[in-house]
């Protein structure tokens, strides 16, 4: 079963089936969203008691109940300035160090880090650290920063909408690297680091605070983003993203800059603010 998921993939109309689903997960026909909304709770029971508005059916669309706000209190973000934290509720998927350029996609795949941030300087992460971090369809969505940093540059990256869970990246070679994504380079200090957003199969669109909806974009270019004003520095632990559908977030650091908890491996859950790794 899981290679003929695969291999439909290829064959499926990627872009078309997310554009559709962008129209219908922001569809404000009250009997359409909350059908699809009462299919969602009763299919994946996302734990609803952490939410800003705990009533799913009060929400104006699909999307804005999938993207929904936790309350202030809902995720505690560790104060330990040497603490990287996770910038989002998800799964490890894969974690560790880069062999020279490489990083681990799944068992006998590897993506390069040139590929993943596309024209973005990629040399300086050369093996440094990375963490690959999957949004399953009940988690929180909403993306955080894993440092407080600045927005140095920021880049729409066309490509793929291949889904990103397990099956798929044991079997779509460089599935990081051609899916559809938006680059995002900051700086703490002396410290540049890099968070990747990867879009997927029914991904309707990215988006940042700074520079709103992103995808889907007519034609999909790649595009370097400008750095408005708003664009400055973000306390660690701030949102700066959204997921509208499910993915994966990928941090890249520099070597020699930060030490992976012990304690952290593929599989094991995270959630936005718990500790990830050490800056050294």
């Amino acid at each position: 079963m899981g290679r003929l998921f695969v291999a439909l993939q290829y064959l499926l109309p990627q872009h078309a089936l997310s554009r559709a689903a962008y129209w219908l997960t922001r569809s404000r026909v009250r009997p359409l969203k909350n059908a699809l909304i009462g299919g969602f709770m009763g299919r994946y029971q996302p734990d609803m008691t952490d939410a800003e508005q705990p009533d799913p059916l009060e929400f104006p669309t699909f999307n804005a109940f999938f993207t929904r706000a936790l309350r202030t209190d809902a995720r505690p973000i560790d104060p330990d300035p040497a603490a990287l934290v996770s910038p989002v509720d998800g799964r490890v998927s894969q974690v560790g160090r880069l062999e020279g350029p490489w990083l681990v996609q799944a068992k006998g795949h590897a993506y390069t880090a040139d590929e993943l941030l596309a024209a973005e300087p990629a040399a300086r992460f050369a093996g440094g650290a990375f963490a690959t971090l999957y949004l399953a369809p009940t988690n929180y969505h909403r993306v955080h920063m894993p440092l407080a940093g600045t927005l140095r540059s920021a880049s729409y990256v066309p490509g793929e909408r291949f889904s990103v869970n397990a099956t798929t990246a044991a079997g779509v070679p460089r599935l990081y690297a051609r899916n559809e994504r938006l680059v995002c380079l900051f700086e703490q200090g002396g410290l540049s680091f890099a968070v990747v957003l990867v879009g997927a199969l029914f991904v309707g669109s990215l988006s940042t605070v700074w520079h709103g909806e992103l995808a889907p974009r007519n034609p999909r270019n790649r595009t370097p983003l400008a750095l408005t004003p708003a664009a400055g520095e973000l306390e660690k632990g701030a949102e700066f993203g959204r997921f509208n559908m499910g993915s994966t977030v990928i941090v890249l650091l520099p070597p020699g800059t930060s030490e992976w908890l012990p304690a952290l491996g593929a599989g094991n859950p995270v959630r936005v603010g718990q500790p990830l790794a050490r800056l050294l």
